[in-house]
């Protein structure tokens, strides 16, 4: 009987455990229309320079203090299998979320989006943007 109460606390533990973390994840249940993302990739001049990647890191996380960016993802490539449609080649990249193209616009326009150009463009080499909405 005891091996039996045991397994219902489990059980119930765990049930109530897996709804209590989905109701903390955050729910999105409104698309926001005209959202534009944008997704740049840096390679940088030394690649193998921790200092370099540091710096690159440490500006684009500066970024997020603009208004209009609603979201940031600052990362560097995955360590994922090795297949020919992964490119892993660039050093660091960013996604930032904007409600509309006019948030895109005053970002692009910031001083703060400029400063980090100025203080950090001597790091890369290529740059790649990829600025996209919903189809």
């Amino acid at each position: 009987m005891e091996k039996e109460t045991r397994r219902k606390f489990l059980t119930t533990t765990a049930v109530l455990g897996a709804g209590v973390a989905a109701s903390a994840m955050p729910f999105q249940d409104k698309k926001i229309k005209n959202q534009v993302i944008h997704h740049v990739f840096f390679w940088l001049k030394n690649p193998s320079s921790k200092e370099d990647l540091n710096k690159l890191i440490a500006g684009l996380r500066t970024l997020e203090k603009i208004e209009t960016v609603r979201k940031i993802h600052v990362g560097v490539p995955a360590s994922t299998e090795v297949r020919p449609v992964v490119d892993n080649t660039f050093s660091a990249s960013e996604i930032l979320f904007f409600d509309d193209l006019a948030g895109q616009k005053t970002y692009q326009d910031h001083p703060i989006h400029l400063k980090f150009i100025e203080d950090c463009s001597s790091l890369w080499e290529k740059v790649i943007v990829y600025d996209v909405i919903d189809a």
